[in-house]
């Protein structure tokens, strides 16, 4: 069995002109874990997270998956390595159903022709994944409550069959009831073997469902 840690990062820097966001960061996910990443505003979490997503690149350092250098040079690439990301602006179509929505941009077509019952079954399938409580992929998303449409935020990562998948405040304005649900889908996550991060500004969040917890603060 491989003993590599999922994800390792190491002594990684990036600079936004003379702004040093993060200075010589380490920081590693094994899979079945869920690492909190915390810290003040500023402090450069949603920067660390940006670099793992592939949307910006680190100024120095390495990344490892698996034990194996990548290098993230677009978030197309960072998917296509098994690494998925809930930011706080979900990107939801409020005029779609849940079915719709998880496939977004990924529709499965058979054809020519959209395959939606084998989309429904499959989507069907991820929020069972995560113990959902969504009546209907069919259900359009304007009807669903906050917590039910983070969920299905993040049952979308699932098509990609990803190894990974890093989470930005999740649960930020939610209410009590909606927190619990989205942490036992985080639960779910790791429960299939996936390495999770965990970006929250709440400590009872992170001590509910992280395994370790990181700080930073001032970019360290």
């Amino acid at each position: 069995m491989d003993a590599s840690p999922l994800l390792r990062m190491n002594r990684i820097s990036k600079n936004f002109g003379a702004v040093r966001a993060l200075i010589d960061i380490d920081f590693q996910v094994d899979r079945h874990e869920v690492v909190a990443l915390v810290g003040d505003n500023a402090a450069g979490k949603s920067t660390l997270a940006r670099i793992i997503a592939g949307v910006y690149q680190p100024d120095a350092g390495t990344i490892r998956l698996d034990g194996k250098p990548v290098v993230f040079s677009r978030s197309a690439v960072a998917q296509a390595h098994g690494v998925a990301t809930v930011f706080q602006g979900l990107a939801l179509a409020d005029n779609l159903d849940v079915t719709a929505n998880i496939f977004l941009g990924r529709e499965i077509r058979e054809n020519g022709l959209l395959a939606e019952e084998k989309m429904e079954s499959l989507a069907r399938g991820y929020l069972d994944r995560l113990n959902a409580r969504i009546p209907s992929p069919r259900t359009p998303v304007a009807q669903l409550s906050g917590g039910q449409r983070q969920c299905v935020a993040i049952a979308r990562t699932l098509v990609g069959d990803p190894r990974l998948v890093v989470l930005d405040e999740p649960t930020a304005s939610l209410s009590v009831a909606q927190t619990a649900e989205v942490l036992n889908h985080i639960q779910g996550l790791r429960s299939l073997g996936l390495g999770v991060v965990l970006i929250s500004h709440s400590l009872t969040d992170v001590r509910a469902v992280a395994d370790r917890i990181e700080v930073l603060r001032h970019g360290r």
